[in-house]
């Protein structure tokens, strides 16, 4: 049977992509001073089992300063290599690919849970027994009332931060991961320094588009220094948000990354000044952010993840053949049924006899199908 356009496979690079459903980053904040827990591992485990074809890790912060909550991932260290390898090692088992979100939270450093109220950490308290971090941003200028205003952001502070993602691409390449994503989006630092709601820098990091831009193309030029050439880069951004920034400013943004060797843009949206789409309170329709990774896809000659409520399996393949996008990015639905991508496979008639599952759950399926249960039946 010829692949449904969801299950065909995706080159990126040297890395060929089972089909084109990708687990978005989703923070757990169950991790310890950075390093993952078995929590993640379960987490993480389930949607390579389920059938995604590339599993992305949570946002993972590039130094300790960096964390934006409480249980974040960290890979600023190498004690934080091994458990994130039984991870990847696992994924790998399942015939998935294993991508990794790096981040920094720059100004929005130091917050609690969302469960335990989202707002700003006591920061004269001790975190996990060590000093609270500082908080640092382009600009001194605070993410919302009450926060705190981070300390402007040094020459010295920027080319560490730089490095620091450098070296956690470095790391992450040493364990494994397939795919490397920047996160540039939903107002955390890479964000911040592309924002003229944030950054009002009067040396070359800010003012101008293109001195705004600068720590993000110089984050990815250090990166690829560090990250194969035959492994794909990521970067996600905010296509548009609150703060200015406009269609055409990611255009120009996307075409000067693709310069400098990032292969997929994952097109999100806001964040500069308020929460993130899924944190806010708002009903949208299904597939709301599409049209970013359509018209970055058809401008910059990039390819493009579609993200933002995407549901239905019919949905998610009409993306994909239409040409909106390559691949499309799944959050919450996974969540909620790790085993979707099964489920598309059975209900686009890709996979009605379950051969693409896993041989211990497979002969289960295939045996009460025979009895006349099931979509196979």
């Amino acid at each position: 049977m010829a692949a449904t356009a969801l299950f065909s496979p995706l080159l990126l690079r040297d890395l060929t992509l089972k089909n084109r459903i990708m687990l978005s980053p989703m923070a757990q904040y169950a991790a310890l001073d950075g390093s993952v827990t078995d929590w993640h591992f379960a987490h993480f485990a389930k949607f390579a089992v389920g059938g995604v074809g590339l599993v992305f890790t949570e946002a993972t912060k590039v130094e300790r300063r960096g964390l934006g909550t409480v249980g974040d991932m960290g890979l600023w260290k190498d004690e934080q290599m091994a458990p994130l390898s039984r991870i990847v090692d696992f994924v790998h088992a399942q015939g998935a690919a294993a991508g990794i979100q790096l981040n920094h939270a720059g100004r929005k450093a130091g917050t609690l849970r969302p469960w335990e109220g989202y707002g700003t950490l006591d920061r004269s308290a001790p975190i996990e027994g060590q000093p609270h971090w500082e908080v640092i941003g382009p600009s001194a200028i605070a993410y919302m009332d009450g926060w705190p205003i981070p300390r402007e952001m040094t020459e010295d502070d920027i080319a560490a931060v730089i490095d620091a993602f450098a070296q956690a691409a470095r790391r992450a390449d040493s364990i494994g991961f397939d795919a490397l994503e920047l996160h540039g989006a939903h107002g955390y630092l890479i964000h911040q320094f592309l924002s003229e709601a944030c950054n009002q820098r009067r040396d070359r990091w800010g003012g101008s588009l293109e001195n705004r831009m600068r720590f993000a193309l110089e984050t990815v030029a250090a990166v690829r220094r560090h990250w194969p050439a035959g492994k794909p880069l990521f970067f996600r951004i905010s296509a548009v948000d609150e703060g200015g920034w406009t269609l055409g400013d990611s255009a120009r943004l996307c075409a000067e990354l693709k310069q400098r060797g990032v292969d997929v843009i994952d097109c999100s949206s806001g964040g500069i000044g308020t929460r993130s789409p899924t944190a806010a309170a708002i009903k949208r329709p299904m597939g709301f952010q599409v049209p970013y990774a359509r018209q970055v896809r058809s401008e910059v000659g990039v390819a493009t993840a579609a993200v933002g409520l995407i549901i239905e399996p019919g949905h998610a393949n009409a993306i994909i053949e239409r040409g909106d996008a390559d691949l499309v990015a799944i959050g919450r639905e996974l969540l909620f049924n790790p085993f979707w991508a099964h489920h598309a496979a059975a209900h686009l008639a890709q996979d009605p006899g379950f051969d693409m599952m896993p041989p211990q759950y497979q002969w289960w399926l295939q045996r009460r199908a025979r009895a006349g249960y099931g979509p196979a039946a």
